[in-house]
């Protein structure tokens, strides 16, 4: 039993030098691409590369970390900026009080909490506008057209009211 728990272990070492080697050449890679004939900004940009790789293991939002890997699998720098933005547009969805237009967010965008953030920001904002609107046809007519879209309405409102 030892003997396969230190097979196992070195397998385990072995397996992370061998990624470490792969992310290093991948950081490499990248910064030449990028500056193919400026040595000290292909450092730069190495660097930057290895440091967001090493934070990318560290991450504990799974779901996140789906995100960020499937937008940019060949950018760790990318990877880290967009894992930053969803988490904080994830925890952002979590505090916010108006579930009506939180639904309307999460069902445009259910798997991107960017995304889900904007859109509820842009709805609330055009509810609010819609709400102070005094009753009128136009009003009456951008809410029948668009009865679950704020920011429709506002925009079907503020058409109407223009060609007056």
């Amino acid at each position: 039993m030892n003997k396969l728990t230190l097979l196992v272990g070195i397998t385990a070492i072995l397996a992370s030098i061998g990624n470490g080697i792969a992310s290093e050449a991948k950081c490499r890679e990248i910064a030449q691409r990028e500056y193919p004939t400026d040595a000290r900004m292909q450092q730069y940009i190495y660097n930057q590369q290895i440091a967001a790789d090493r934070y990318m293991t560290t991450v504990r939002d799974a779901d996140v970390k789906k995100i960020a890997l499937r937008e940019y699998a060949n950018d760790y720098s990318m990877q880290k900026y967009i894992y930053d933005q969803q988490v904080a547009a994830k925890r952002y969805m979590t505090t916010v009080t108006d579930s009506e237009v939180k639904k309307i967010a999460l069902r445009e965008y259910a798997y991107d909490y960017s995304m889900q953030k904007y859109v509820y920001d842009q709805q609330l904002a055009a509810k609010n506008y819609m709400n102070a609107m005094p009753s009128s046809s136009a009003k009456s007519l951008a809410k029948r057209e668009y009865p679950y879209d704020y920011s429709m309405q506002k925009y079907i409102y503020d058409q109407t009211m223009t060609r007056r």
